[in-house]
Protein backbone atom coordinates (compact mmCIF):
# COMPACT_ATOMS: atom_id res chain seq x y z
CA UNK A 1 0.00 0.00 0.00
CA UNK A 2 1.32 3.42 -0.95
CA UNK A 3 0.71 6.14 1.63
CA UNK A 4 0.61 9.89 1.15
CA UNK A 5 1.98 10.66 4.62
CA UNK A 6 3.79 8.43 7.12
CA UNK A 7 4.09 9.55 10.74
CA UNK A 8 6.79 8.17 13.04
CA UNK A 9 6.84 8.32 16.84
CA UNK A 10 9.41 7.06 19.31
CA UNK A 11 6.56 5.93 21.57
CA UNK A 12 2.86 5.17 21.14
CA UNK A 13 1.04 8.49 21.76
CA UNK A 14 3.90 10.69 20.44
CA UNK A 15 2.22 11.36 17.11
CA UNK A 16 -1.21 11.88 18.67
CA UNK A 17 0.20 14.46 21.09
CA UNK A 18 2.34 16.19 18.49
CA UNK A 19 -0.01 16.30 15.54
CA UNK A 20 -3.14 14.21 16.07
CA UNK A 21 -5.42 16.94 14.74
CA UNK A 22 -3.30 17.28 11.58
CA UNK A 23 -3.59 13.53 11.02
CA UNK A 24 -7.37 13.68 11.39
CA UNK A 25 -7.55 16.62 8.98
CA UNK A 26 -5.40 14.93 6.32
CA UNK A 27 -7.49 11.75 6.57
CA UNK A 28 -10.65 13.84 6.11
CA UNK A 29 -9.11 15.27 2.93
CA UNK A 30 -8.77 11.78 1.50
CA UNK A 31 -5.07 11.27 2.21
CA UNK A 32 -3.79 7.78 2.96
CA UNK A 33 -1.98 8.08 6.28
CA UNK A 34 -0.01 5.62 8.39
CA UNK A 35 1.79 5.57 11.75
CA UNK A 36 4.93 3.68 12.72
CA UNK A 37 5.86 3.58 16.41
CA UNK A 38 9.53 2.83 17.06
CA UNK A 39 9.06 1.31 20.54
CA UNK A 40 6.23 -0.18 22.58
CA UNK A 41 6.81 2.32 25.38
CA UNK A 42 7.77 -0.44 27.78
CA UNK A 43 9.62 1.93 30.12
CA UNK A 44 6.52 4.04 30.69
CA UNK A 45 5.78 4.50 34.40
CA UNK A 46 2.06 3.84 34.05
CA UNK A 47 0.24 0.89 32.55
CA UNK A 48 1.74 -2.13 30.77
CA UNK A 49 3.07 -2.88 27.31
CA UNK A 50 -0.04 -4.93 26.52
CA UNK A 51 -2.33 -2.09 27.58
CA UNK A 52 -0.29 0.39 25.53
CA UNK A 53 -0.55 -1.88 22.47
CA UNK A 54 -4.34 -1.91 22.72
CA UNK A 55 -4.50 1.83 23.38
CA UNK A 56 -2.40 2.67 20.32
CA UNK A 57 -4.59 0.45 18.15
CA UNK A 58 -7.70 2.24 19.40
CA UNK A 59 -6.14 5.67 18.96
CA UNK A 60 -5.22 4.90 15.35
CA UNK A 61 -8.79 3.83 14.65
CA UNK A 62 -10.09 7.09 16.10
CA UNK A 63 -7.87 9.07 13.74
CA UNK A 64 -8.76 6.87 10.77
CA UNK A 65 -5.23 5.89 9.75
CA UNK A 66 -4.84 3.20 7.11
CA UNK A 67 -2.04 1.32 8.89
CA UNK A 68 -0.20 1.34 12.20
CA UNK A 69 2.95 -0.67 12.86
CA UNK A 70 5.39 -0.99 15.74
CA UNK A 71 9.08 -1.77 15.21
CA UNK A 72 9.54 -2.86 18.85
CA UNK A 73 12.88 -1.11 19.30
CA UNK A 74 14.11 -0.97 22.92
CA UNK A 75 12.45 1.92 24.70
CA UNK A 76 15.13 4.28 26.00
CA UNK A 77 18.00 2.31 24.48
CA UNK A 78 17.56 2.19 20.71
CA UNK A 79 20.34 3.89 18.76
CA UNK A 80 20.79 5.55 15.40
CA UNK A 81 22.89 2.78 13.87
CA UNK A 82 22.78 0.62 10.76
CA UNK A 83 20.56 -2.05 12.31
CA UNK A 84 17.85 0.40 13.33
CA UNK A 85 18.19 2.51 10.19
CA UNK A 86 17.57 -0.53 8.00
CA UNK A 87 14.36 -1.37 9.85
CA UNK A 88 13.08 2.18 9.35
CA UNK A 89 14.15 2.08 5.69
CA UNK A 90 12.03 -1.04 5.22
CA UNK A 91 8.97 0.87 6.41
CA UNK A 92 9.73 3.83 4.15
CA UNK A 93 10.17 1.59 1.13
CA UNK A 94 7.12 -0.48 2.05
CA UNK A 95 4.76 2.50 2.15
CA UNK A 96 6.57 4.98 -0.19
CA UNK A 97 5.15 8.16 1.38
CA UNK A 98 5.58 11.57 -0.21
CA UNK A 99 5.82 13.17 3.25
CA UNK A 100 7.31 11.86 6.48
CA UNK A 101 6.64 13.52 9.83
CA UNK A 102 8.58 12.47 12.92
CA UNK A 103 9.58 13.44 16.44
CA UNK A 104 10.80 16.86 17.58
CA UNK A 105 14.47 17.50 16.85
CA UNK A 106 15.05 18.48 20.50
CA UNK A 107 12.91 17.50 23.45
CA UNK A 108 12.74 16.51 27.11
CA UNK A 109 12.68 12.73 26.48
CA UNK A 110 15.96 11.43 25.05
CA UNK A 111 14.14 9.06 22.67
CA UNK A 112 12.44 11.95 20.90
CA UNK A 113 15.60 13.58 19.59
CA UNK A 114 17.14 10.18 18.86
CA UNK A 115 14.03 9.04 17.01
CA UNK A 116 13.93 12.26 15.04
CA UNK A 117 17.52 11.88 13.78
CA UNK A 118 17.13 8.15 13.17
CA UNK A 119 14.10 8.62 10.92
CA UNK A 120 15.61 11.64 9.16
CA UNK A 121 18.82 9.73 8.36
CA UNK A 122 16.83 6.69 7.22
CA UNK A 123 14.84 8.90 4.82
CA UNK A 124 18.04 9.87 3.05
CA UNK A 125 19.52 6.37 3.05
CA UNK A 126 16.26 4.89 1.77
CA UNK A 127 16.82 6.70 -1.53
CA UNK A 128 20.17 5.03 -2.20
CA UNK A 129 19.78 2.17 -4.67
CA UNK A 130 22.90 0.36 -3.46
CA UNK A 131 21.36 -0.20 -0.03
CA UNK A 132 19.47 -3.46 -0.38
CA UNK A 133 16.53 -4.36 1.83
CA UNK A 134 14.09 -7.24 1.76
CA UNK A 135 10.63 -7.53 3.23
CA UNK A 136 8.44 -10.64 3.20
CA UNK A 137 10.97 -12.37 0.96
CA UNK A 138 10.93 -9.66 -1.72
CA UNK A 139 13.51 -7.07 -2.72
CA UNK A 140 12.49 -3.48 -2.04
CA UNK A 141 13.00 -0.57 -4.42
CA UNK A 142 14.72 2.59 -3.24
CA UNK A 143 12.40 5.38 -2.12
CA UNK A 144 12.99 8.82 -0.67
CA UNK A 145 10.15 11.06 0.55
CA UNK A 146 9.95 14.57 -0.85
CA UNK A 147 10.08 16.24 2.56
CA UNK A 148 10.63 15.46 6.24
CA UNK A 149 8.86 17.54 8.90
CA UNK A 150 9.02 17.39 12.69
CA UNK A 151 6.14 17.92 15.09
CA UNK A 152 6.57 19.82 18.36
CA UNK A 153 6.39 17.99 21.69
CA UNK A 154 7.20 18.91 25.29
CA UNK A 155 9.49 21.84 24.58
CA UNK A 156 7.81 24.91 23.16
CA UNK A 157 9.92 25.09 19.99
CA UNK A 158 9.25 27.85 17.49
CA UNK A 159 7.46 26.30 14.49
CA UNK A 160 8.55 26.95 10.92
CA UNK A 161 4.95 26.55 9.79
CA UNK A 162 1.59 25.74 11.34
CA UNK A 163 -1.44 23.80 10.16
CA UNK A 164 -4.90 25.19 10.83
CA UNK A 165 -6.63 22.31 12.61
CA UNK A 166 -9.84 24.06 13.57
CA UNK A 167 -12.61 21.46 13.66
CA UNK A 168 -10.25 18.56 14.35
CA UNK A 169 -9.15 19.07 17.95
CA UNK A 170 -12.01 16.89 19.20
CA UNK A 171 -10.57 13.96 17.23
CA UNK A 172 -7.12 14.65 18.63
CA UNK A 173 -8.39 14.68 22.20
CA UNK A 174 -10.46 11.54 21.59
CA UNK A 175 -7.38 9.73 20.25
CA UNK A 176 -5.39 10.79 23.31
CA UNK A 177 -8.09 9.67 25.68
CA UNK A 178 -7.70 6.21 24.15
CA UNK A 179 -4.46 6.13 26.16
CA UNK A 180 -6.35 5.87 29.45
CA UNK A 181 -3.34 4.48 31.28
CA UNK A 182 -1.07 7.39 30.37
CA UNK A 183 -2.94 10.62 31.05
CA UNK A 184 -4.64 12.42 33.91
CA UNK A 185 -7.20 10.42 35.86
CA UNK A 186 -8.09 11.74 39.32
CA UNK A 187 -9.20 8.25 40.33
CA UNK A 188 -6.02 6.46 39.27
CA UNK A 189 -3.69 4.86 41.82
CA UNK A 190 -0.79 4.95 39.33
CA UNK A 191 2.22 7.20 40.01
CA UNK A 192 1.99 10.75 38.70
CA UNK A 193 4.11 11.55 35.66
CA UNK A 194 4.68 14.84 33.79
CA UNK A 195 1.99 13.97 31.22
CA UNK A 196 -0.47 12.54 33.76
CA UNK A 197 -1.37 15.90 35.29
CA UNK A 198 -4.37 18.18 34.84
CA UNK A 199 -2.01 20.97 33.78
CA UNK A 200 -0.62 18.88 30.94
CA UNK A 201 -4.07 17.77 29.83
CA UNK A 202 -5.19 21.41 29.72
CA UNK A 203 -2.07 22.33 27.73
CA UNK A 204 -3.17 20.14 24.82
CA UNK A 205 -5.88 22.67 24.02
CA UNK A 206 -4.29 25.92 25.11
CA UNK A 207 -1.08 25.35 23.15
CA UNK A 208 -3.13 24.69 20.01
CA UNK A 209 -5.30 27.71 20.79
CA UNK A 210 -2.26 29.95 21.12
CA UNK A 211 -0.86 28.87 17.75
CA UNK A 212 -4.32 29.31 16.26
CA UNK A 213 -4.56 32.82 17.71
CA UNK A 214 -1.33 33.76 15.94
CA UNK A 215 -2.80 32.84 12.54
CA UNK A 216 -6.26 34.27 13.22
CA UNK A 217 -7.77 30.83 13.63
CA UNK A 218 -9.12 28.78 16.50
CA UNK A 219 -6.54 25.96 16.66
CA UNK A 220 -3.24 25.11 14.98
CA UNK A 221 -0.39 22.62 15.26
CA UNK A 222 3.23 23.54 14.61
CA UNK A 223 6.04 21.85 12.72
CA UNK A 224 9.71 22.42 11.99
CA UNK A 225 11.44 21.73 8.67
CA UNK A 226 14.78 20.48 7.40
CA UNK A 227 14.88 22.68 4.32
CA UNK A 228 13.26 25.92 3.18
CA UNK A 229 9.55 25.82 2.59
CA UNK A 230 8.52 26.77 -0.93
CA UNK A 231 5.25 27.96 -2.48
CA UNK A 232 4.30 28.41 -6.11
CA UNK A 233 2.83 31.85 -5.41
CA UNK A 234 2.07 34.14 -2.53
CA UNK A 235 -1.55 33.13 -2.82
CA UNK A 236 -0.64 29.69 -1.49
CA UNK A 237 -0.15 31.16 1.97
CA UNK A 238 -3.15 31.05 4.30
Amino acid sequence: MKLDILFFGAHPDDVELGCGATIAKEVSLGKKVGIVDLTRGELGTRGTVEIRDEESKNAGEVLGVSVRENLAFRDGFFTNDEKHQLEVIKMIRKYRPEIIICNAVDDRHIDHGKGSKLVSDACFLSGLIKIETHLDGENQDAWRPKVVYHYIQWKDLKPDFVVDVTGFMDKKVESLMAYKSQFFDPNSDEPTTPIATKNFQDSILYRAQDLGRLINSEYAEGFTVERYLAVNSLGDLV
